[in-house]
């Protein structure tokens, strides 16, 4: 600091710079460090604690709960935040004096990153979790998310001082590395419960807290050319180099440093074409991946094959480009057809299910044709090509996120609408203005192949074929393969709604891999591991799968753009056109796996998941043969090597933006592990069953929403869910259970894999799930028999509970062998017990004998309810107090059944329920007999609410013992 000075003109006061980053960085760290010392000494055990464990398993606390709502370490921390905010927002504004440049829009960026965390971090520290807990997480993941650019904006823009740029990049380094052990320790302890993992989680957070503060410490280093009001006295703010090490290379190290991202110039026009593309291959994915679910309507209602089938044949639009006309007409006017494909996304608009999908047929047709065209046109072009190649690859992650987002809807399908959480007029419109963007330039070329080229066609064909059953079928939702790996609890693996963006990250890595190194993605050293991964992924289970599973999502996103750049300069009627016939008989294929009790030649190809995968892969390797055929032997020139390294950029940013929205999804899906049940007071249980026939309701729109309202009217703590597994091409790769779970506040456990051959069988609880199995039941003729054994906590006392879906009514001898399987299963287990199932028997007969039986130790919810064939519930060692039937107007084909229980406290009561005579136990009650907490809800009597009502009984059941 200076002294007054006395010549006119003069500076009176002078300040060094670098003093705004010593005081900046001297008071952020006493808000932190005055809050944690305040709150050791004053709350010591209060701050430590959280809602799993105490002193001394945990016995350091975390920076929220340091920070959070007790007085008066909060007030510490928020006034010497106060403080912060001068220094810290004129820290922001010398860096973007330091730092701007003409032409550069850079500096602006940044600079106004550097405002928004400032703002963002003074909204989560003064609004609370308490105050309002969505404002709060929207306003810190701002703050986490807006650290990216900043971080790397900051290095990018450093100036020549090499000391500054060592420390960010080891700082920044530190910061991100950082993120992985904290999320890891975090999932230790919010989901698997680990006693001491949150004071490790602790120790990490405070690291990111000082990590961050430290790398904006390092502006001292820079500011120290500064006084206030500013002189700049070296002339390091015109770029000026005074260091030992020439410019060059310090600007490699930062180029290094950021990816490079910010060293191209960008237009806004570029931002929109890249913009544009993306979104354009997000409704190509939108529109195809849509087709099997709606085509699945028809043969599901009609319990075989119904016809409709022939719409999958819709994709082979592209062997039309044989017609030398049409392929001319096709490569002039894209703008045109590409506009037509839109018709697949504006379906959701035609309420009758049959025209609907014949118009989404039509828009299919002609996504695929148009597609194919534009590719082909732009093939001659190395650098238009890759950009839209990589819009449409980029477009699959776009997907991918979007049903994360939705919990595995995508939110323009024309199965949603606005009624059950779909966005279909804001993508149809953002569809338009991308098409009318994508299409502004002209094409290069007509299409035609008149020179000769290397390589085959057919084996191009193959390649295509491959690459787009493997992008679809495991790639098009992030939990597909992670549910490939599940096998219950306790978690042993990745968990969807927390580790759904791995996949995402290997896509994305994949997918810029393979433009950067396209020979070496597309050589046979990276098949031999992409299909070392799909194997993997095949036989292998929990984290081992999953390794397999990246490694398998890397190299079918690395190997699509040598395999679409060599199939476009082929006949793409033939490349393209049969690429999709071979996409379609894979398709078909992995449908027959599961399906083949019900379609011609089905036995011959059941249960055989490793032979589909082993057939995608082989035709993938026939590609890939294809694509090292036919290497060109010419150098790119430097420049145009250059432009599409620029290229690339854009579609790195937007590709970047696309994983920071799933992060952020990712955190507001965070699983809270803090269900509470409806009637804790009276220990009541109430346990339902309920085919949801695959979530698609009677008018062919997804069910999930009317499904919630009716599992939360009936105040269910835990509901069975039969025909469950959506996880497949033909239903659209969903998992109606995170949504259902998520929204209602309850455990999951989704059941056999999609791997597994079944139609699905799921559990959902408000009680934590202690351990889960699941069992393939013997099916020696028909479909396979899924069930899951789960142990509960409920109200302390272990229960376990049993969902089971039998064979179909014409297997009788699978249906033998498995009530003998189940009651087996069933009797081995002495803890009160229940049964969710589908059992198809008449009451009392049959195999119903086996089911309820001495070897099983169940008992019947009620034996004098006769009007049953399907859904059943048997329990043991539980006071069954209700027992009640709701129609299920329009969701699906099946009712719901409910019954209440409540739980004993001890095995003495036990005991006592399992000595009950029959007489005894099934003593029927009045309603006005029983406490209110035992009763069922009111709102389904007389003509009950939504089409729901007490149906076959007219009103719930009641029992009581004497």
């Amino acid at each position: 600091m200076s002294k007054y000075k006395d010549k006119e003109g003069e500076v009176l006061f002078s300040l060094g710079g670098q003093w705004v980053s010593w005081i900046h960085t001297l008071v952020a760290y006493t808000a932190f460090a005055s809050a944690l010392i305040v709150g050791i000494a004053l709350h010591y055990h209060k701050i430590v604690k959280n809602e799993h464990y105490g002193y001394p398993d945990e016995w350091f606390p975390s920076v929220s709960a340091t920070i959070g709502d007790r007085y008066p370490e909060r007030s510490f921390f928020m006034i010497f935040i106060a403080i912060t905010s001068g220094p810290r927002f004129a820290l922001v504004g010398l860096w973007y004096l330091l730092t701007r440049k003409p032409g550069s829009r850079l500096p602006d960026v940044i600079a106004l990153t550097g405002v928004f965390r400032t703002l963002t971090c003074g909204g989560w520290t003064y609004i609370t979790s308490t105050d309002d807990h969505d404002w709060h997480d929207i306003l810190m993941i701002s703050y986490i998310v807006a650290t990216l650019p900043w971080t790397t904006g900051c290095i990018a823009l450093s100036p020549a001082n090499p000391r500054a740029i060592q420390l960010r990049k080891y700082f920044a380094g530190a910061f991100f590395g950082t993120l992985v052990p904290l999320i890891y320790w975090f999932i230790q302890h919010k989901v698997h419960k680990v006693a001491g993992a949150y004071t490790t989680y602790a120790f990490f957070e405070w690291s990111l807290i000082i990590l961050d503060i430290g790398f904006d410490a390092i502006t001292a280093l820079d500011f120290s050319s500064f006084e206030i009001v500013v002189k700049d006295n070296t002339g390091l703010s015109k770029g000026e180099n005074t260091s030992s090490v020439p410019s060059a290379v310090l600007e490699k190290e930062k180029e290094k440093a950021t990816a490079g991202i910010y060293s191209a110039g960008f237009t806004l026009a570029q931002t929109f074409d890249t913009i544009a593309s993306v979104y354009h291959g997000f409704v190509f994915w939108t529109t195809l991946t849509s087709l099997g679910v709606v085509v699945w309507f028809f043969p599901l209602w009609y319990m075989g094959i119904s016809g409709f089938e022939a719409f999958i044949m819709t994709t082979i639009s592209p062997i039309f480009l044989a017609i030398g006309p049409l392929r001319s007409y096709a490569v002039y006017h894209q703008r045109t057809i590409h506009l037509l494909s839109l018709s697949g996304i504006a379906s959701y608009l035609i309420p009758n299910p049959t025209a609907r999908l014949c118009v989404l047929g039509f828009g299919v047709f002609m996504s695929c044709f148009s597609w194919t065209a534009t590719l082909v046109a732009e093939s001659v072009h190395e650098v238009r090509f890759e950009s839209k190649a990589l819009g449409l690859m980029a477009g699959l992650i776009l997907s991918s996120t979007a049903k994360f987002i939705w919990q595995t809807n995508n939110p323009v399908w024309p199965i949603m609408h606005a009624a059950n959480g779909g966005w279909n007029g804001v993508g149809l419109g953002l569809a338009v203005v991308a098409v009318l963007n994508f299409s502004r330039k002209a094409p290069l070329t007509t299409g035609s192949n008149d020179k000769q080229q290397k390589g085959s066609p057919m084996l191009a064909a193959f390649g295509i074929g491959g690459l787009l059953f493997g992008l679809h079928s495991l790639l098009s939702d992030t939990s597909t393969m992670i549910l490939w790996v599940w096998e219950g609890f306790p978690i042993r693996g990745p968990y969807s709604s927390t580790h759904g963006w791995c996949t995402v990250a290997a896509m994305t890595v994949g997918l810029f891999s393979g433009v950067a190194r396209p020979q070496l993605a597309g050589g046979y050293l990276a098949f031999v591991a992409g299909a070392s991964g799909a194997m993997v992924l095949t036989f292998f289970s929990h984290w081992t799968g999953y390794l397999g599973a990246l490694a398998i999502a890397t190299y079918l996103m690395a190997v699509s753009i040598p395999l679409l750049s060599s199939a476009v300069r082929k006949s793409p009627a033939v490349s393209f056109g049969v690429g999709f016939m071979l996409y379609n008989f894979l398709v078909l294929f992995h449908v027959w796996v599961v399906a083949y009790a019900f379609v011609p030649g089905g036995p011959l190809v059941r249960e055989r998941s490793d032979w589909v995968q082993m057939t995608m892969m082989a035709f993938i390797g026939l590609g890939v043969a294809n694509y090292n055929w036919t290497l060109p032997c010419r150098q790119e020139s430097r420049a145009k090597r250059q432009a599409a390294s620029q290229h690339r950029k854009y579609f790195g940013i937007v590709t970047l933006a696309v994983n920071i929205v799933f992060l952020c999804a990712a955190y507001r899906r965070f699983p809270t592990n803090d269900y509470k049940p409806y009637h804790p007071e009276d220990r009541v249980m109430t346990a339902g069953i309920w085919t949801i026939h695959f979530s698609l309701d009677n008018h062919m729109w997804s069910s999930e929403y009317r499904m919630r309202d009716l599992i939360k009217d009936a105040e269910l703590d835990v509901v069975g869910l039969l025909e469950s597994d959506q996880q497949r091409i033909i239903m659209g790769n969903r998992d109606s259970t995170q949504f259902l779970a998520e929204d209602l506040g309850m455990y999951v456990d989704y059941g056999p894999g999609p791997n597994k051959h079944t139609w699905g069988a799921a559990l959902l609880s408000k009680f934590p799930i202690i351990n889960s199995t699941h069992h393939l039941l013997p099916s020696p003729v028909g479909e396979l028999a899924p069930a899951i054994h789960a142990t509960l906590d409920v109200y302390g006392q272990l229960t376990d509970v049993f969902v089971f879906h039998s064979g179909q009514e014409e297997d009788i001898e699978d249906r033998r062998l498995q009530s003998e399987y189940l009651a087996e299963l069933m009797g081995s287990t002495d803890r009160p017990s229940i049964l969710l199932s589908y059992l198809v028997t008449k009451p009392l007969k049959g195999n119903y004998n086996t089911y309820v039986s001495d070897k099983s130790g169940m008992n019947d919810v009620d034996p004098s309810d006769w009007d049953r064939w399907c859904e059943y519930i048997l329990f043991k060692g539980l006071k069954r107090i209700g027992y009640a039937r709701i129609s299920r107007n329009s969701i699906t084909d099946t009712e719901l059944q409910v019954a209440k229980f409540v739980v004993p406290k001890d095995a003495d009561e036990i005991m006592q329920q399992k000595a009950l005579s029959a007489d005894d136990r099934n003593r029927r009650v009045k309603e006005s007999e029983v406490p209110e907490g035992w009763r069922f809800p009111a709102l389904f009597r007389g003509r009950g609410v939504r089409g729901h009502r007490y149906h076959v009984f007219k009103q719930p059941r009641y029992y009581d013992q004497l």
